[in-house]
């Protein structure tokens, strides 16, 4: 009896610490989460806050050596080859080329006279400002430390972080609350933005923060409960709820137009559960009574809200009628600008630099443009082709695992991860959604969400938890 035992408890032992690891590095990756949302949603103009988050991360990592480094052995090369790709592509853009080179690189006229003009002739970079395209490398810090230190961390427990994530979106919507119902900018993180009744949370942009809010709202409305408890599905509820409302005071209509997709998922979800089960029940809630009273409490919590801000929703709605927005000219200038470096780029970060000289006098304006608000054609200027396949294959490598996950147990987790890339995706066509480190955190992991519980592996610290 007692050799049977010995096996037993050897086998116990590792995966004893094995948990206790996963489990430091959740509260690391916790740490980091919650200081990216609270410094990180300013953008590049709050250099300091950002490097707050930034140090942070490389901390973590400096730490955390192990799960990084396993990181590149464990995780699919698919995806090993798209987290390189993405940090060599700028790295590529400010290492010096021979000027024979860079000067026959489109685009890279004016840049070589004015360069003759001071005597600065000689080895230069892709890049037309390598700061600009430094401070862009370093923008990559904090996704690739939740992507490499999330993936020791095992599956159930990140459904943990998930709910830190929504936690830390109910506190932007009270801090958004305060802010749309007062006169003055006591509540804002950025006194400077000068909308009264919006709703920012810690952003300095109402577009990222209603699409934060959206993401949360995935979160919330598909992850499993943290425990079972009978009242979960009107807390739920609730909170899917507040963040909706939430989400209208941002007066953001593409926040608002992708919240239709965390609605209709668990829509499908709920039609789905009852074809099963034969009943109505879905994860943690326990019957018709406690459903008739979630609705109760979303009606009532609701109208209370609506009422206290009679006119938010009318502002927002009357949005969407209006013509002649400044983007589509911005566009036109843009995409002009982009073929002028095409295929290579103008280096990444550069968007604001390079688009003043090709500016059209007649959609200039007393504002600079400071961003394509469209990533994409602002990838294309600064990334050419090269960045334009990088983020195909990312929509390519989200689609495939999104569909691996229809046959695993944890596909709604799975695809909690995919609808915020979807919305990310979608958004990143008329704004730049991830352009702030609190963005990019969430992006990354939901990236993790889907392709951990999308896929199986041979370590022992990823199994257990399944």
């Amino acid at each position: 009896m007692a050799r049977r035992a010995e096996p037993k408890s050897q086998t116990t032992q590792p995966r004893t610490r094995h948990s206790a690891r996963s489990q430091r590095y959740l509260w690391g990756l916790a740490l980091l989460v919650a200081i990216a949302v609270a410094f990180g949603g300013g953008g590049v103009r709050y250099g300091l806050a950002n490097l707050l988050v930034q140090i942070t991360a490389l901390g973590l990592l400096a730490c955390f050596r192990k799960a990084f480094f396993d990181f590149w052995s464990q995780a699919p090369r698919a995806l090993v080859f798209l987290a390189l790709a993405s940090v060599a592509l700028p790295l590529l853009h400010v290492l010096p080329l021979p000027e024979a080179v860079w000067t026959r690189i489109p685009g890279r006229t004016l840049a070589a006279s004015a360069r003759e003009a001071v005597g600065a002739n000689g080895w230069a970079p892709i890049s037309l400002d390598s700061a600009r395209t430094l401070v862009a490398l370093s923008g990559l810090i904090v996704p690739l430390t939740i992507l490499s230190v999330g993936w020791a961390v095992r599956r159930d427990q990140l459904h943990t972080l998930g709910w830190l994530f929504v936690l830390l979106g109910i506190a932007n919507a009270l801090i958004g609350l305060s802010q749309a119902f007062s006169v003055n900018a006591l509540a804002s993180f950025y006194p400077e933005t000068p909308m009264q009744g919006v709703l920012f949370g810690t952003f300095a942009n109402r577009n990222s923060a209603g699409l934060f809010l959206v993401g949360c709202l995935a979160l919330a409305s598909l992850l499993p409960p943290p425990k079972p408890h009978p009242i979960f599905g009107v807390a739920r509820l609730s909170v899917c709820l507040l963040l909706i409302v939430a989400i209208v005071l941002t007066r953001s209509r593409t926040a608002l137009v992708l919240t239709a997709i965390p609605v209709l998922l668990v829509g499908v979800k709920l039609v789905l559960t009852r074809l099963k089960l034969g009943k109505t029940r879905s994860d943690g809630s326990n019957g018709a009574i406690f459903t008739l009273g979630a609705l109760g409490l979303a009606i009532l919590l609701g109208g209370s809200l609506l009422l206290a801000s009679p006119g938010r929703l009318d502002d927002t709605l009357e949005r969407f009628e209006r013509v002649g927005d400044a983007r589509t000219y911005i566009w036109d200038d843009a995409l002009f600008v982009s073929s002028r470096y095409w295929p290579v780029g103008s280096g990444m970060g550069t968007f604001d630099e390079v688009f003043q000289v090709d500016e059209s006098l007649e959609n200039m304006t007393q504002r600079r443009a400071g961003r394509a608000h469209n990533d994409y054609i602002e990838v294309a200027i600064e990334a050419g082709l090269p960045g334009l396949a990088l983020i195909a294959a990312w929509l390519i490598l989200v689609v495939w695992f999104s569909w691996c996950a229809r046959a695993v147990p944890r596909r709604w987790s799975a695809w909690s991860g995919s609808a915020i890339c979807l919305i990310i995706a979608l958004q990143s066509a008329t704004d730049y959604p991830l352009r702030n480190q609190t963005m990019l955190a969430l992006a990354a992991f939901a990236v993790l969400l889907l392709m951990r519980n999308a896929v199986s592996s041979n370590s022992p610290v990823l199994e257990e938890g399944r």
